[in-house]
């Protein structure tokens, strides 16, 4: 039997906005509009590790599932009914609009709830929102990409993105670390994004195990095994914040532009839409203004990391 414990109530959703036209969420004036749930059901629940579990979920109303759309980079709102929301990066393919994917760490009251629930509950999602990697941008030249722990989640999406438009990029690097071995995610993706997303890829880890057989030490020691021009390469760097003024200035010192180093920035955010004041650094919302952020801007927002 299914776990009905988070079922929602019905809603009232005004479906003739999304049978219009899908709103832009970069504007505050059509935000406010749309602070409605698409209302979803979760299909499949699959163990990464003792705290991340990846939630597929399913957006019931066909209509809203045909016109739910969104960019790499982007966030929902995850509402748990009776629990609360929590802002949680989008991990699946843009193109996919079967089912939506959320990597999702056990941390704190919602995220707890979450990881009692079975396939089939009930839950609502917002959005999305925030801005996005800028994947047209990057078209014609190179792209590295560097993941630190849960930092892998939100860099699926760009991942998805490049394998369904390869040929519109040239080399690509995929950069990942972690603690420890076990708390590595989407192991079983690896050799897919090598030999079908043609990404070269290595990982590392800080604290080796007897089981681990690859590199160890800090993530910035990969960045000397790769061979690219700085100045024909755009950055992606995702994982905790304290990472990102090692990596950024790393990447800083061999050449690449900081404006061309995008950093994804989840910091306190609450509604998504700039209501709640909760994520602001100075007068920059991280949830409208933001998550996503060249590096040059966030050298210049005080706090940010």
């Amino acid at each position: 039997m299914h776990d009905m414990r988070f079922t929602i109530p019905g809603q009232d959703l005004n479906r003739e906005p999304f049978a219009v036209k899908i709103p832009d969420f970069q504007k505050k004036s059509e935000v406010m509009i749309t602070d409605k749930g698409y209302k979803c059901r979760i299909t499949n629940i699959v163990p990464l590790s003792d705290l991340e579990r990846l939630f597929q979920l399913r957006i019931i109303d066909p209509l809203e599932r045909e016109v739910f759309n969104f960019r790499p980079g982007q966030f929902l709102m995850l509402e748990i009914p009776g629990y609360g929301e929590s802002p949680i990066s989008i991990s699946s393919s843009t193109s996919n609009h079967e089912f939506i994917e959320l990597c999702i760490r056990k941390a704190g009251h919602v995220t707890s709830a979450l990881f009692e629930a079975r396939q089939g509950a009930f839950v609502s999602v917002r959005g999305p929102f925030g801005t996005a990697f800028p994947m047209a941008e990057m078209q014609g030249h190179n792209v590295l990409l560097i993941a630190g722990g849960l930092g892998i989640a939100p860099m699926r999406a760009p991942l998805f993105w490049i394998n369904d438009h390869r040929d519109k990029y040239r080399d690509v690097f995929l950069l990942y670390g972690a603690k420890e071995p076990s708390q590595m995610l989407f192991t079983y993706q690896f050799e897919e994004w090598k030999k079908v997303s043609h990404v070269q890829m290595s990982t590392i880890v800080e604290k080796p195990d007897e089981s681990w057989t690859g590199r160890s030490g800090m993530i910035t020691a990969l960045l000397d095994e790769f061979t690219f021009d700085p100045k024909d390469t755009y950055a992606i760097v995702c994982g905790p914040p304290v990472m990102f003024k090692f990596v950024c200035s790393h990447l800083d010192r061999l050449g690449i532009p900081m404006n061309r180093m995008f950093v994804s920035l989840e910091r306190r955010m609450h509604c998504g839409m700039g209501k709640c004041c909760r994520c602001m650094v100075g007068s920059t919302f991280t949830c409208l203004d933001g998550p996503v952020f060249d590096y040059w801007s966030v050298m210049n927002l005080k706090e940010a990391i």
